[in-house]
Order: C-alpha cells, then sequence, then structure tokens
C-alpha cells in the first residue's frame, strides 16, 4: 500500500530522517522513522490536511526515507565485505523503488543484484517456512540448542 501511495505523491513536501546512516556499522532501526511519519501525519489531521494528497506525499517521503538507508547499507557491507553481488529477499524486495535504488548503486560498484520475480516476494515468515520445509525435504535438522538472539549484531555475522 505504502509503494501505490507513494507513486501519487510529490517529492519534496515532506523529509524524513534517513537512520543511522550518520554513524558507522550496518545496524539499523526505523522506529525513529515510524514515530517521525506518524507525528507528521498527526500534525497534518490536527491542520486539516489529512487527504488523499497528503497520505501520498507522507507514503513517497517515507519510502525514499527507507530505501536511501537500505541502500546505504547495503553499500557499506558490500564495501566491507569485498563482495559486488547483493542478493534481496523478502516483502521489501517486491518494492520497486528500492530495486531501482540498488540496480544503480550496485551499476556504479559494477556489481549484480539478484531478486526473485514480485510474485514471489512475499511475506518473510512464509519464505522461513517455505525454506524450513525445503531443508526438512532434503533430510536436513537443527537440533533443539540452536541458539536465537533478539539483537544480533551484523559483526558477529560470518559472510556466506
Amino acid at each position: 500500500e505504502i509503494a501505490l501511495l507513494a507513486e501519487r505523491g510529490t517529492p519534496g513536501r515532506f523529509l524524513f530522517p534517513r537512520p543511522m546512516t550518520d554513524r558507522p556499522g550496518l545496524d539499523f532501526s526505523f522506529s525513529g522513522l515510524k514515530t517521525s511519519t506518524l507525528t507528521t501525519w498527526q500534525q497534518c489531521r490536527s491542520a486539516g490536511d489529512d487527504g488523499e494528497q497528503t497520505r501520498c506525499d507522507i507514503a513517497l517521503a517515507f519510502q525514499q526515507a527507507v530505501v536511501e538507508t537500505l541502500t546505504i547499507k547495503c553499500r557499506r557491507a558490500l564495501k566491507q565485505t569485498g563482495l559486488n553481488s547483493l542478493v534481496i529477499a523478502g516483502g521489501v524486495s517486491a518494492n520497486l523503488a528500492l530495486r531501482q535504488s540498488l540496480e544503480e548503486m550496485l551499476g556504479e560498484l559494477k556489481g549484480k543484484v539478484f531478486y526473485a520475480r514480485p510474485r514471489f516476494c512475499t511475506d518473510n515468515g512464509a519464505m522461513i517456512a517455505y525454506a524450513g520445509c525445503q531443508r526438512l525435504l532434503a533430510g536436513q535438522q537443527d537440533g533443539p540448542e540452536i541458539s536465537v538472539q533478539a539483537r544480533w549484531p551484523m559483526e558477529t555475522l560470518a559472510v556466506v
């Protein structure tokens, strides 16, 4: 829905923060961006400016902030790993603005970005369940000792 509204948005009417892009590292959080977006919407509603065009303008500004943030973080990840290929998956990978931004960035780096056709870019939970089903069918299983962490610093992950 955000992408559909954003298509009709007016560029530049609203500007939202690009979270955690001014600090090194790959971590990111969109909680501040969500708060900023909600505050802007509430201010617009209070001023009687809560029509369809305002919704589209806010959606565009939100989408631009998310796309720019993810593109910056992906560029950093590629630089840190020395890789020049990127795979995006899950629901976010269906967003055409994100695809275009990542393709432009990887073009500058002489790299490639890979993603499924939009109809296969569904909810991450469904994709994880499908991957688990495929592993189970292949006879692969994880034991009960698997470690679950709510917060997992990017620096601790290995490049595969």
